[in-house]
């Protein structure tokens, strides 16, 4: 029994300078990883969800729509092997997106009822939780990289209207005419939103009586980009024209973090489209990132969850989402979601419908 406790003293003697040593910087301290050390970069995108069924795009639409869609989860994807931040990567894809007039973001941006065109944007980097946001700008060229100054060159989250333009001005963030924005299709999605308001206010006047209708065919073209780099560190955007005839001001989920966009990288990155009031109400966004971090649910399966309680609400759209390892979630309760991702052998995978 002596020796028992002899050894028992010599081997605390060893153990505790030990210990007092790394408490005080001696040894570093060894912490327990919470993933694979080098997760595998990985970039999804979408282009906005809404009533694209099977048939609906012409050979020649649905062509141009997925050479731009790989177009830019290529770029994002390439700009992570070359050592870009996930940040970085992000930026660039949407604004590929934002150049297109085949979605709903700059140069493709939707009318409002006064018949002009409004964006906002949104970025979060998930590493430090930082996040930038604008809204309500009509001369920004491509405004994911407007919220990415706001992120990192002002002390602030969210900037609207002329204050925001006034910011863009000062770091040199490109400018353009207001009629940079229009196209004729979206100029005739316009009219044809006036006039189904008309039909639905005399039919039933109480139902559209303060001036809304339900969007036009429920195709939201919002994009958003998640990308996970070499770093470990996550980052997700969201950009958009907002609803075609919206009025007074209207903002939807697009900028608002938490909503729309949401990045963390103990948990994902996510980007949504769809009815915004809906997406704002249940904070969806930031909701995927609670069911993983307080449930441990998969993003596939939060994803999922999430889009439930959206349709459970009367609301339509979709999410794109990325964990921590480069796990997808994709989940969307319309017709079809203009998508793209690169999957785990380095491929470009262009889907459209349901």
């Amino acid at each position: 029994m002596k020796r028992f406790f002899a050894l028992l003293i010599i081997v605390l003697c060893l153990v505790l300078p030990i210990g007092v040593a790394a408490q005080k910087g001696g040894f570093p301290e060894i912490k327990q990883l919470q993933g694979p050390q080098n997760p595998r970069l990985g970039f999804i995108i979408h282009g906005g969800a809404g009533v694209i069924k099977k048939g609906s795009l012409t050979p020649e639409d649905e062509k141009e729509y997925r050479a731009k869609l790989e177009e830019a989860v290529t770029a994002g994807y390439k700009a992570l092997q070359a050592g870009k931040t996930s940040v970085e990567a992000v930026e660039l894809a949407i604004r590929i997106l934002e150049d297109s007039p085949l979605f709903n973001a700059g140069k493709g941006a939707v009318f409002t009822a006064d018949g002009k065109n409004e964006l906002d944007a949104s970025i979060m980097d998930g590493k430090t939780l930082m996040a930038g946001a604008v809204a309500g700008l009509h001369h920004v060229k491509n405004p994911i990289s407007l919220a990415r100054a706001v992120m990192e060159k002002s002390p602030h989250v969210m900037m609207i209207g002329d204050g925001a333009e006034q910011f863009a001005k000062e770091q040199k963030i490109e400018l353009v005419d207001e009629k940079y924005f229009f196209t004729q299709r979206r100029w005739d999605e316009l009219q044809q939103e006036k006039k189904q308001q008309q039909q639905q206010q005399q039919v039933k006047p109480s139902v559209a009586a303060n001036g809304y209708s339900e969007p036009l065919a429920k195709a939201f073209g919002t994009v958003g980009a998640v990308g996970l780099d070499k770093f470990g560190n996550i980052a997700a955007g969201t950009s958009t024209g907002g609803m075609t005839n919206k009025k007074y001001g209207r903002v939807g989920d697009s900028p608002i973090i938490g909503a729309g966009t949401f990045a963390n990288n103990n948990t994902c990155g996510v980007s949504a489209t769809g009815w915004g009031e809906y997406f704002i109400r249940l904070g969806v966004a930031r909701d995927i990132s609670s069911m993983m971090e307080y449930r441990a649910m998969p993003i596939q399966q939060a994803t999922d969850a999430v889009m439930k309680k959206v349709q459970a609400l009367g609301g339509d759209g979709g999410v794109i989402a990325m964990d921590k390892w480069g796990n997808i979630g994709i989940s969307f309760n319309t017709e079809g979601m203009y998508r793209a991702y690169i999957n785990s052998d380095g491929k470009a995978v262009v889907e459209i419908y349901r």
